[in-house]
Parts: structure tokens; C-alpha cells; sequence
């Protein structure tokens, strides 16, 4: 994950980066996480063609195909030199085979990506290539013909692909002036044609047009400090954001939270709509239950991927058995999971909120019927499928009902016949040798079983393969090796028979496979969505408000709790507004008190909030952000040779690029990686860049310089984490952090560090004289300060835009009672009122 600054374009051939690698209440029933491998499995599965616009815009376009789902995102946005928010929708399409011209390349720089080769060629590449390389540089870049990006083209792929439903026609017209997006489509499609021999049918994929201002933009650097999709520590493990909330049961749903938890909502509404689901599901534990056994139903079914797999039709021949056996198998899942739609539609008839109105609508699409009829039609009702043994193997021979193919039905008689001709052997043979031998199932046929203990000596003559293998021995006979090619014989003809009628089958669902698209997608909601509410019951999470001020009351970090033990974790409060947008968090800065979980904390539970999802606390309320931007970091990047500070200006001057008005941005310990004088100035610097554009950060530092050199500005609030002293003795010092966040800067915070002084068996005479000149330059700084005009002035001007946001809140959102509301405004009057009293002399005017 790159964080990289934004100047001019480096003149070396490595740019200036900071990277790493990529990342990769109420009494309820038990209801377990469902450890399913659908649910768990995040690899890169999407195929991207890029192409880059050649004016000083930065235009770029994308297009990203997921052949196991059958979906298609088109984006088109104007990057920044860094090229961050490309690089962020590629982290969100998690990429198998990335797509670029070969005039990006040059000549035998394109050859070595055309076998995965990293090398240079003599000419520098385009800039967009070398980022991606550092970003992915385990994904195949492959350049294809510059012809192939062509707008023309890419529309009408679209036109011919694209499913037919509501959704068509705006995909079209939001994409009709796109060219790189357009361009980009076109070369996925025809590298997918010309390169990997794939067709898809007629209006059987989901294409979509993905516009990039509906979501917080979150770059991969923040997504992978904050554990956003993955542990730092342990790959495996579970402690994520999204690992405590996957309590998914299927696919599509893990997929659907994955994605949302990188690339927030910023549509209140469609927040709000979220919330509302997940509270009914929280209150109703009637609803709650039904729509856990509805999902457990679709549990390991992967719906996108199985309607992906009946819609491509390979280009070579197709029509040998074990093609014919796969096909089978899928269109039985395929039922299955049409069959039980209605479990879920059933769930939802009573729902009281609108979005779940809306999915209870979409699962009751009149379509949905006529795929479930045609499918009743053509298979029979009791076989299910199965992945193992002889069990798996009948479910696809008896798929189709009897008497729909004659052919058909003698194959099956012969497969049949073949079959209890095996079993007769294995019984004559169990006879004649008076042993328990038994049949055993293996892919290509059957052979021999027999445990171990039921022999005695060895076994008869004209058994051949023997083995043994778990305390069984296996082996055969000539006599059944010629029974199994038979068997298989008619097996492999059964299947191609039913094969030919599946696939008419699949012809006539494909028409409306729109309706199959909107099911899944309404599925995937719904199981998200359940999985916010039972996190939300199991921790008892609160619901958040959006009122454009972050407040949140005993908020509790939502990955810490759920490693400490219950009652371990400190609870902090967090408050943010116009009048206090730039909160300076100070602490003891030789150990650690807290301030890196305190700014981790206000991020993860903006993303958690901004998902539609409950948040750890007693109560909280949020503003709507468009970015969440970090420096957390303070490691050196070995693997691309730059120092800590190096990575911190890249990520820095990346912040300052991006940062809007309506941002989140966290920084922590800038600039420790230079001289403190350096870092002092360094840190201000950067700060006031931040003050002008009025978002809002949380800026943790041991800068103590910076709360006077900063508080002249009205916005800025200074806060600290709490620590408890503790003294037995002259000699014995100790401290106890309580992780405890404390309005004001700290009063001594360098005496922190001539405590622990004590603890190294310094002379008493060299402490003295240490903690005599630490008194007395804090109380030089302290009189400069208290005599300050700018001082006064400043804490006038930070009283009246702290009334000017109070009565604005109060204005917006208050619903108390007129006497009430009139008490209320009467404190700010009393509360102002001091502070000019005090910050008020014959000097300050």
C-alpha cells in the first residue's frame, strides 16, 4: 500500500514513496460465527484493464471483470500525481491480472511483464506503471495492443453484456461520455476473448458504472494501520474490523461487507436506511431468528459465482463428460438456492423498515417464480447435490426427471445395471472368501475395501493393487476394473444426454438472469446487514447519529475488546467540531499511554458508523466524511529504502493533496524521524496547512511546543492521556496510565521524563540540578504565556466560535422545550461572559 506525497513528478527513476507490501443489551440463542470457506476467502479474483488519459488532468479509466461472479465495474476519476484513489479502487477489486497499452511500456520492458519480470527497460514507463508495480508486485502486469482500448467497442460490449433490467439503461448513459472507462471495458473484453478463449451470453453479466463521490476515500496505508480487512500481525487472525463483524453466511455478503468496509457510504439517507434494518433486527428477536435459519439455508452458497458459471460459455468444445458433470451440478445448485429464496421472502413479509421492504420486494419478483417453475420442470425434486462418493455421482445422473429423454432414460437404465453388476460381484466375492468386503467410490470407479483387523494372514488370490491406506486395505480385480469401464461408459453418457438438456435449460433461465442478479444482491444486503446486528447484540453496540459534530460518549475501541478481557478496557469520550476541529493529544512520550489507540479509536468506529453498523459505546454521533487520511506509521520502509522521515513527508504531502473540508485525518508522532528543533517546526508547518482547510484531525504528538505555538488559532484544542503517580518512597517512583483521555495539555509533561530518570540510578546531585532548570524554564514559558496579548486575543475569539457552534447545534437539532431550550442558551451567556471577564485588560484591546 503506497501513502505518497504530491509534488511534481520525481525526476529519478523510483518516485519519492512511502509504501509497504499490499494487504493482501439483549438475551439472544447463541448464534456462532459459521466458519465457511466462501466466507472467509478474500483472494484476488478480478482481471483490471487501466488506461490513462495523456493531459495534465490525470484522467484514468478502469474497468474490472470478477469471471468467478459474473460482475463488471466501471470507473472513470481524475487522480492526483500519486495516483492514490486508482490504486485505492484496484485494492477494492482485489486484482488477479492487471490490463495496460503496450505503449506504456517500452519494448523490453514489455516483455518482461509479459512473464512477470520487474525489470527496467531503458526507456522510463509511464508513472501510473511504476506505482502499481510497488503496489502489486506479485500480480502479473500485462500490456496488450493499444487497439484494443477503444470507446466504440467498450459500448457496445456493453450493450450486448449487460443484463436487462431497471438498472440498464442508467448504466448506459452514465458511462455513454466516459472514454477511459469505455476504452478500458473494451480491451478486458477482447483480451478476455482473443487471450483466454472466453465468451459470455448475451446480457448475462452485471455491469455497473461506479461513481468514486459516493464514498469515503481511504487509502491502503490507513485501511492497513487501522486493521480495517486483515491483522498487521497475524494474517489469519480474526482481529480486524472485518473479522469481528463477518458473521456472514454466504459469499456474496462477506463480499458486499469487505468492500463497504474500504469505501464507506457518504449518503445519509442510505446510512440512516442501513441503521434501521439493523435496529429492527437488534428489537425484533422473532425477526432476528427467522432471517438467521433463511440464511443458514444459502449457507457455503456462493450466488453470484454459480449465476457467473451458467452464463459463460467456453468458446472451445464443452462437451465432455466432466464438463457435463460440473454444468449438472451447478444448475442443482441453482435450484437449491431458487427453492429457498422464498424462506428469506417469508422472513422479511412483516419487516417494518424500508430497505427491507425493498429487499422483501426484490426476492418477490414474479421472474423468480417462472425460473423456480422451469426448473421444477426439467429436474426432479429429491436429489440434492453432494460433493463425494457414489452419492454425488447418482444426484447427477437422476438431475433429470424421468421420461423427458428416452435416450436418456436407457443410458441411465444401463448406468444403473452396470452398477448393481459391481455390487453383485462384491457380494459374491464376500461369500466365496467369507470376509466383510465392502465398495468404495474413487472419481473413476470402484474398488475393495477391507479393514485390517477382519483379515487374518493375507488376502486371496486374484485381488490385484493392493494398499493399504488407514487401516483399511484397498485393492481390485481384473473382473471389476472391467465392470467400472462400463459403468463409466454409460456414466459419461448419461451426463452428456443430461447435458444438452441442462443447457436448454440455462438458455431459458439466462433471459431473465437479470432477476437473479437483483436476488443475490438483495441476499448479500441482508446478510451483512444481520451480521451488524448480531455484533451489535453480542458487544452491545449503540446505534450512531449523524449530526455533523463527532461526539461519542465511553467510546471503546472495537478490536481491543474483543482481545482484553471484559471490564480491562478503558472507555474514552471523544468530542469534535467547527470549534474544535484540530485536537493536539499529548502524553508521556517514553512509554506508551494510549495516544496511538485513541486516534486508531476515532477512526475505526467513523468507518464502523459510516457502514450502516452499531459502534462500541454509550452513546455517539457523527459527521459524514468523504476521506479518512493517516500517518500512523513511524517504521522505516526497508524494502524501499527510505527513512521514517522520508515516509512521513510522502504521506504527509499525500494528506495536505486530498484533504478537504469534510476529511478525517489522523496523525501521530509526525516528526519524530528528524531533530526535535526540525520536527517542532515540521509539525507546525503541517498543522496550520490542516487549519486552513477546516477538517477535521486528531494530531497525537510529544511536541509539547506545539500547544503554544498553535494556540493562537481558535479551532485548536489540546488534550491529553491521564496518569496516576505513584511514590512510596524519595526513591521509588512509579506511574500507572490510565489510558484516559483529559481536557487541557499536560501540566508537566517533561517531568515524565526526569521520573523515570530516577528509576537508572542517576547521582541525586545531576537530577537536582536537571529538575531545577526544568522548573524553571516551564515557569518562564508559563508567565510569557499568561502575559501574551495574542493569548487573550485568542481565547476571546475560541469563546465566540465555541457560542457560534453551540447556538448553531442548538438551532439544528435541539428538541427541548422552549423553557428549557431558553436555559440552555442561558448558560452559553453565563459561560462567555467569564471568559471575557478574564481574558480582558487594559493591555488587550
Amino acid at each position: 500500500m503506497s501513502l505518497r506525497g504530491t509534488g511534481s513528478r520525481p525526476t529519478s527513476r523510483r518516485p519519492f514513496t512511502a509504501q509497504s507490501r499490499p494487504f493482501t443489551g439483549q438475551s439472544r440463542p447463541s448464534t456462532a460465527r459459521p466458519q465457511t470457506s466462501v466466507s472467509t476467502r478474500h483472494e484476488g479474483s478480478f482481471m483490471i484493464a487501466l488506461l490513462e488519459g495523456r493531459g495534465v488532468g490525470r484522467e484514468v479509466g478502469l474497468a474490472a471483470l470478477d469471471k468467478d461472479t459474473g460482475r463488471v465495474s466501471l470507473v472513470q476519476l481524475s487522480d492526483c500525481q500519486t495516483y492514490v484513489k486508482t490504486l485505492h479502487q484496484m485494492h477494492l477489486h482485489q486484482p488477479n491480472l492487471i490490463l495496460i497499452p503496450d505503449t506504456f511500456l517500452s519494448a523490453s520492458d514489455a516483455a518482461r511483464a509479459m512473464v512477470g519480470g520487474s525489470s527496467r527497460g531503458t526507456i522510463d514507463p509511464s508513472l501510473l506503471v511504476e506505482f502499481i508495480r510497488e503496489e502489486f508486485p506479485d500480480i502479473q502486469l500485462e500490456p496488450i495492443p493499444r487497439k484494443y482500448f477503444n470507446d466504440t467497442a467498450g459500448l457496445e460490449f456493453i450493450q450486448q453484456l449487460c443484463v436487462e433490467d431497471e438498472e440498464r439503461a442508467g448504466t448506459i448513459l452514465a458511462v455513454s461520455d466516459k472514454y477511459y472507462a469505455l476504452s478500458a471495458c473494451s480491451a478486458l473484453f477482447k483480451h478476455t476473448e482473443v487471450r483466454q478463449n472466453t465468451r459470455f451470453s448475451t446480457g448475462s453479466l452485471r455491469i455497473r458504472y461506479s461513481p468514486v463521490d459516493g464514498t469515503m476515500m481511504i487509502d491502503p496505508e490507513t485501511a492497513k494501520n487501522l486493521e480495517l480487512v486483515g491483522n498487521m500481525s497475524h494474517r489469519k487472525s480474526y482481529h480486524s474490523i472485518f473479522g469481528i463483524l463477518n458473521h456472514t453466511y454466504t459469499a456474496m455478503g462477506a463480499r458486499l461487507l469487505r468492500v463497504n468496509i474500504l469505501a464507506p457510504i457518504t449518503v445519509q439517507s442510505s446510512i440512516d436506511a442501513r441503521l434501521d434494518v439493523v435496529e429492527e433486527f437488534v428489537q425484533d428477536e422473532d425477526l432476528f431468528n427467522d432471517v438467521r435459519s433463511a440464511l443458514k439455508t444459502l449457507n457455503n452458497m456462493d450466488f453470484d459465482k454459480l449465476i457467473a458459471m451458467l452464463a459463460a460459455s467456453e468458446t472451445r468444445s464443452t462437451n465432455s463428460a466432466q464438463a457435463a458433470s460440473t454444468r449438472v451440478s451447478q444448475m442443482l445448485n441453482l435450484r437449491n438456492v431458487v427453492r429457498n429464496l422464498p424462506m428469506l421472502q417469508k422472513a422479511l413479509a412483516r419487516t417494518k423498515s424500508q430497505l427491507l421492504r425493498i429487499i422483501y420486494e426484490m426476492l418477490s419478483d414474479e421472474r423468480l417464480d417462472t425460473i423456480d417453475s422451469l426448473i421444477r420442470a426439467s429436474l426432479n425434486e429429491d436429489t440434492a447435490p453432494t460433493k463425494h462418493g457414489i452419492a454425488a455421482v447418482n444426484s447427477r445422473v437422476y438431475a433429470v426427471k424421468a421420461n423427458y429423454n428416452r435416450l436418456l432414460d436407457v443410458a441411465r437404465e444401463t448406468y444403473k445395471e452396470n452398477v448393481g453388476d459391481i455390487y453383485s460381484l462384491c457380494n459374491t466375492l464376500s461369500g466365496a472368501h467369507e470376509l466383510p468386503i465392502t465398495l468404495v467410490y474413487q472419481g473413476t470407479g470402484f474398488i475393495f475395501s477391507l479393514r485390517k483387523t477382519d483379515l487374518e494372514g493375507e488376502l486371496p488370490k486374484g485381488f490385484i493393487n493392493v494398499t493399504l491406506k488407514k487401516g483399511k486395505w484397498q485393492f481390485s480385480s481384473m473382473e471389476l476394473k472391467k465392470m467400472n469401464a462400463r459403468m463409466q461408459d454409460a456414466l459419461d453418457e448419461t451426463l452428456i444426454l443430461s447435458d444438452k438438456i441442462i443447457q436448454d435449460l440455462v438458455a431459458e433461465i439466462l433471459v431473465n438472469v437479470g432477476v437473479l442478479y437483483k436476488a443475490s444482491e438483495a441476499v448479500a444486503l441482508v446478510d451483512m446487514l444481520w451480521a451488524f446486528s448480531h455484533s451489535a447484540i453480542m458487544r452491545s453496540y449503540v446505534r450512531p447519529e449523524f449530526t455533523g459534530t463527532l461526539a461519542v460518549k465511553s467510546g471503546r475501541h472495537p478490536i481491543l475488546e474483543t482481545i482484553q478481557s471484559t471490564g480491562t478496557l478503558v472507555p474514552n469520550d471523544i468530542y469534535c467540531d467547527s470549534a474544535s476541529l484540530f485536537q493536539i493529544i499529548q502524553g508521556p512520550k517514553q512509554v506508551m499511554s494510549g495516544k496511538s489507540t485513541y486516534l486508531r479509536q476515532v477512526g475505526l468506529l467513523s468507518v464502523m458508523a459510516m457502514i450502516g453498523s452499531f459502534v462500541p459505546a454509550e452513546y455517539a454521533s457523527f459527521r459524514i466524511h468523504d476521506a479518512l487520511l493517516t500517518r500512523l506509521s513511524n517504521d522505516d520502509d526497508l524494502e524501499k529504502g527510505l527513512s521514517t522521515f522520508a515516509s512521513e513527508m510522502a504521506t504527509s504531502a499525500m494528506i495536505l493533496g486530498l484533504a478537504t473540508e469534510r476529511s478525517l485525518i489522523l496523525v501521530d508522532e509526525l516528526g519524530r524521524g528528524t531533530s526535535p528543533r526540525d520536527g517542532v517546526g515540521i509539525s507546525h508547518a503541517i498543522a496550520e496547512g490542516l487549519l486552513e482547510h477546516k477538517c477535521f484531525v486528531f494530531f497525537a504528538t510529544h511536541f509539547a511546543e506545539l500547544s503554544v505555538t498553535l494556540s493562537r488559532q481558535p479551532s485548536v484544542v489540546n488534550l491529553h492521556l491521564a496518569v496516576q503517580r505513584t511514590r512510596q518512597s524519595e526513591s521509588n517512583f512509579g506511574m500507572i496510565f490510565q489510558y484516559k483521555i483529559i481536557d487541557g495539555a499536560p501540566e508537566d509533561d517533561d517531568d515524565y521524563g526526569l521520573q523515570l530518570a530516577r528509576l537508572a540510578d542517576l547521582p541525586s546531585d545531576v537530577l537536582t540540578e536537571a529538575n531545577r532548570v526544568s522548573n524553571r524554564l516551564a515557569e518562564l514559558q508559563t508567565r510569557h504565556q499568561e502575559q501574551s496579548d495574542s493569548t487573550k486575543i485568542a481565547m476571546r475569539r475560541r469563546a465566540l466560535l465555541r457560542l457560534r457552534t453551540n447556538l448553531t447545534q442548538a438551532f439544528e437539532h435541539s428538541a427541548l422545550p422552549d423553557e428549557e431550550l431558553l436555559t440552555y442558551i442561558g448558560r452559553f451567556q453565563a459561560d462567555i461572559t467569564k471568559v471575557f471577564l478574564y481574558a480582558t485588560d487594559t493591555d488587550a484591546v
